[in-house]
């Protein structure tokens, strides 16, 4: 199949398009190269030596002989948007090309602005690039968790049936987001479902929990195909920050009291999902919710893990709460349903078994580049 990965220089967006390539399907990455212009307006790096797009792709040719198409671009610009579909062709959009932080998008107006227009007139103009051209393509867009919130009822996988004064009805999950990030994200998936209802397009919405780790057998073939670890305080996830801090002898900072309680999945986890709904597409017409994760944790229980797999290396780890700069429920409950993946075929990978080889070995390797100053919190959620 012909794949276009949006997004295909970030995080997960990498590791699919590698991984997509290996497994024989013809890759194309779009991007516009702005995650890299990010870190540098925060004055921040990835943990890991990333290269030049364009010298990623050569060595993985060089190493597979496998070619992967490269647009530079911007999906908000409709014109090269609609120019590069037509020129690649794809049969399945698998779309990661967003701002992905919400504490980027709680920095300020201009912050929560920018992730908001990009996010949504992005994934808009796709929508319509499909409709004109090609209306047959499968949209595999990545979603979260986090538009869920943290309902007091179990979280349901896209929809859930009610009884209403003796009526029934199959409706949308209602969705309670915690950043203007999780609210874009909201916005994409009303604005993907009623694309597929009127136009008959077909979609797979992937509500993804926390994704961690670095190696996959495709990044793992030469340092120039390495992932990122984000580690700072605005892009980094809690756990990658607590591997950090354990490696450099950091006390783990947990936020508040510790219960907030999340899903995650390995990045080995997330490119075997992309892979399973493109070769299992949805059909004409149809928005389909898959929750993309396979454990539950709360942060205190991130915590506890990092420090005894630091303890097992020698490193001597300790556990800080510090105040929470977000404005979230600290003690909650959260049941989260997964069965659609993994009816699917999806074999989830344990964190307890891919916590040393996916995270700290390499938080371990590479401890000798992280900026002190970029580990703790920086943005606040609260009313100055």
């Amino acid at each position: 199949m012909k794949v276009l990965v949006i997004g295909g220089d970030g995080y997960c967006g990498w590791a699919t398009a590698l991984y997509l390539s290996n497994k024989g399907h013809d890759v194309g990455i779009l991007d516009n190269l702005s995650r890299r212009d990010w870190d540098s307006q925060l004055g921040v790096n990835t943990l890991t030596p990333i290269a030049p797009i364009q010298k990623r792709i050569e060595r993985w040719k060089d190493l597979t002989g496998k070619n992967i198409d490269l647009f530079v671009g911007d999906i908000t610009d409709y014109s090269f948007l609609s120019q590069a579909l037509r020129q690649f062709e794809p049969g399945a959009i698998v779309h990661f090309g967003e701002q992905r932080s919400a504490p980027y998008s709680m920095i300020d107006r201009e912050h929560a602005v920018f992730t908001q227009v990009n996010n949504v007139v992005g994934t808009l103009n796709i929508l319509y690039a499909m409709k004109e051209d090609f209306p047959e393509c499968h949209l595999v867009k990545l979603g979260t968790m986090g538009e869920y919130g943290t309902p007091n009822i179990d979280i349901e996988e896209g929809y859930i049936t009610i009884e209403h004064n003796g009526r029934t009805d199959t409706l949308p999950y209602p969705k309670q987001p915690g950043s203007f990030y999780h609210l874009s994200k909201v916005h994409d998936s009303h604005n993907i479902h009623f694309a597929c209802k009127i136009w008959g397009l077909r979609a797979t919405d992937l509500n993804q929990g926390v994704v961690y780790g670095v190696l996959t057998d495709e990044t793992g073939m030469d340092e120039l195909l390495i992932n990122r670890l984000d580690y700072d305080g605005v892009f980094g996830t809690a756990l990658n920050r607590f591997c950090i801090q354990a490696a450099i002898g950091h006390p783990l900072t947990v936020y508040g009291k510790g219960g907030q309680t999340r899903a995650f999945l390995d990045i080995r986890d997330t490119i075997r999902c992309i892979e399973i709904a493109i070769e299992n597409p949805a059909y004409a017409g149809k928005f389909r919710v898959f929750n993309q994760f396979t454990e539950l944790f709360s942060v205190g229980d991130l915590a506890l893990m990092v420090k005894k797999a630091g303890n097992s290396l020698g490193l001597n780890v300790e556990i800080d709460h510090l105040e929470n700069p977000r404005v979230e429920l600290e003690e909650h409950y959260f049941n989260a349903k997964n069965t659609n993946l993994l009816d699917l075929g999806l074999q989830p990978h344990k964190l307890s078994d891919s916590l040393l080889d996916s995270l700290m070995n390499f938080a371990t390797k590479y401890k000798g580049r992280v900026d002190k100053e970029q580990i703790l919190p920086k943005v606040s959620w609260r009313r100055k």
